[in-house]
């Protein structure tokens, strides 16, 4: 398989998918997937980057566990200071929020779950990259460190190669429940099979169970908002977390 990209201090991009195989009751279909993220200090402990994704998500929908410990294994140049695990909000949320707020209220745990991502690997945002090209960039060439190659996040999320992949994923799970968490899964693979519906409010009812069907088998699809919005994870809209609360109440 050919490399993805190097996260900064030298960590691999590894694809991330479900590992568990065996036959689900539930089909879940994120974006893409998260990262484990560091604090960076310098010597004089002052923060040089607050969060700063550096390895892979050890699993889909990672909870935070043992982010410590998985940071530990990176190796910096003295002079650069240290890397500790960020604040617990940048490792592991979704995964929180997905447990927490759709499974648990569905009847439904991990083992009950196939787990998918449109990009089943970590992406650069917009804000990671200023980051580095504020304070690691400059650096590379002096400290000899490697050159970060996280793909940045796709404009096109799915092609038909990665939507025959994830049809053979969800074939695979045996689940005939399929979740699908915000509007890119809508955007990017639903509405590829059925033309209903583009985005999350196209649904008459949030969190109803509407049938479709494709590649000759019916489906109870489920729209909910992603766990960003319904948890309120950084950059979120105060309206899918109001209408997540309603589902939960009701």
């Amino acid at each position: 398989m050919n490399q993805i990209g190097i996260f900064p201090f030298g960590k691999e991009v590894k694809k991330i998918e479900q590992v568990e195989r065996s036959r689900k009751k539930a089909f879940v279909l994120g974006v893409y997937a998260s990262a484990v993220h560091a604090k960076w200090e310098n010597l004089q402990g002052k923060t040089v980057i607050k969060a700063m994704a550096v390895a892979s998500e050890p699993y889909i929908f990672w909870r935070g566990e043992n982010a410590e410990e998985i940071v530990s294994t990176i190796q910096i140049p003295h002079q650069l200071g240290r890397l500790v695990a960020a604040e617990k909000q940048f490792n592991g949320p979704s995964g929180v929020a997905l447990d927490e707020l759709i499974l648990k209220p569905l009847g439904l745990e991990r083992v009950d779950t196939w787990l998918c991502d449109l990009v089943p690997y970590s992406c650069m945002n917009p804000s990671q990259q200023k980051a580095l090209e504020r304070e690691y960039y400059p650096i590379i060439e002096k400290y000899d460190l490697p050159f970060p190659t996280i793909p940045k996040v796709p404009h096109k999320l799915s092609d038909d190669e990665r939507r025959q992949a994830i049809l053979e994923e969800l074939e695979e799970s045996g689940a005939e429940e399929l979740i699908l968490l915000g509007d890119k899964p809508i955007q990017w693979f639903l509405r590829y099979y059925d033309k209903r519906w583009m985005r999350l409010s196209d649904f008459q009812h949030y969190g109803k169970r509407h049938t479709t069907e494709f590649s000759g088998k019916k489906y109870q699809v489920l729209p909910l908002a992603h766990p960003r919005q319904i948890a309120q994870l950084g950059r979120s809209t105060r309206k899918w977390f109001e209408v997540h609360q309603e589902w939960l109440r009701s």
